[in-house]
């Protein structure tokens, strides 16, 4: 689109600023995202406008009806805190107050308040980029607390229904698509031995064990933005998958993408484990926020979380391999099968590491507790 469309697309919105530039925004795969650039009284202001990738997230309206309780609740916890403008994104309304606007073709479209002096990394490389990482989704998990979960749409039916998943994989074993079985056997015979993962922590939700929370669902390093002068992590952006889940999928995944030094396309497999320090750090993090949210149960079995995370994203590299690549974007024929070797290597480090990451855990409460009795 042409900055005139863009302009006319913006006026929609609550913005009285003028207009000085729109121009494309940021390494996004999914949304289209602009920078807007704007001025009044020689001082500027800066927004964010995306147009919400409907192709992928078939229910856009209810996306941005999740997207927008979020803001509300944050910017309410927020409101008392010095710098609390910084701490979460601000939805920009449409000007007859929709929380998007739907131009003639169809496209959704939000805005966002742009939030300035703030740095982002793809990868955790120390153990402070670890904890505040953590210590930003934890107080996303405290602040959605507030908020019953059946308040929010589930936009992507089944996301994280590991036992759904480990079926589709068990379908892909059998029809065997693309001849590629004979090929995979190892990484077959790994995921039937651990089949039983898959309804732990779905068995204990529906004992009535651990509740249904409001989960962020992609928390990534890059998914939380820091301050640029001091790293100190201030929010958590990117919500489009925010919905109903269990707390385990939040920092389960957190686990996943960021103990490992190495990338999820790693050839070696030498170069693939998990970092018992960044696992400390993650949950020291974490904990520091959730702890009287969480009950007990939970917390004693988020490093579960990370095992299950871990092997749920494996089997869907395996069984996208075995249906000859139908889903995720490849770049060679064994793209797939090298992606599911390195997730299902994290989780066996992970497994040799149970001792240790249970013994990190009651160290990392203690540490809080005689932090609140001090």
């Amino acid at each position: 689109m042409d900055i005139v469309e863009l302009k006319l697309l913006v006026n929609n919105f609550k913005v009285d600023e003028e207009i000085k530039d729109i121009f494309p925004y940021g390494s996004g795969h999914i949304n289209d995202t602009y920078k807007v650039v704007c001025e009044k009284d020689f001082y500027k202001v800066n927004y964010i406008l995306q147009r919400i990738n409907h192709t992928i997230f078939t229910k856009p309206l209810e996306l941005q009806e999740n997207v927008a309780l979020v803001c509300k609740q944050q910017s309410k916890d927020n409101a008392k805190l010095r710098d609390g403008y910084r701490r979460n994104l601000i939805l920009i309304h449409t000007r007859d107050e929709k929380v998007c606007f739907v131009d003639e073709k169809g496209n959704y479209w939000r805005m966002y308040e742009f939030l300035a002096h703030t740095i982002g990394y793809d990868v955790v490389e120390t153990e402070a980029q670890a904890f505040q990482a953590a210590k930003a989704f934890g107080a996303f998990m405290n602040s959605m607390s507030q908020i019953p979960s059946d308040k929010f749409h589930e936009t992507i039916p089944d996301f994280h229904n590991t036992p759904k998943r480990f079926a589709a994989l068990e379908e892909a074993i059998k029809a065997d698509k693309a001849h590629r079985l004979s090929s995979c056997q190892e990484e077959v015979e790994f995921a039937l031995a651990n089949k039983s993962m898959t309804e732990k922590l779905l068995k204990l939700h529906n004992e009535g064990k651990i509740p249904m929370r409001v989960t962020h669902n992609d928390t990534k390093m890059n998914n939380v933005l820091l301050d640029a002068d001091t790293d100190e992590a201030l929010c958590v952006i990117d919500l489009d998958t925010v919905m109903p889940g269990l707390v385990h999928y939040d920092f389960g995944d957190l686990v996943r993408t960021s103990t490992s030094p190495a990338g999820e396309d790693e050839k070696d497999l030498d170069k693939v484990y998990m970092r018992l320090n960044i696992f400390k750090a993650l949950l020291g993090g974490y904990l520091s926020m959730t702890r009287d949210v969480l009950n007990d149960l939970e917390i004693e079995t988020l490093p579960l979380g990370g095992q299950l995370m871990t092997f749920e994203v494996g089997i869907r590299f395996l069984t996208d391999y075995l249906n000859g690549d139908v889903y995720f974007k490849t770049k060679y024929d064994e793209h797939n099968l090298v992606r599911c070797r390195t997730q299902f290597k994290l989780v066996k480090s992970m497994q040799e590491q149970e001792e240790e990451m249970q013994v990190a855990l009651q160290k990392a409460l203690c540490k809080i507790e005689s932090l609140k009795n001090a």
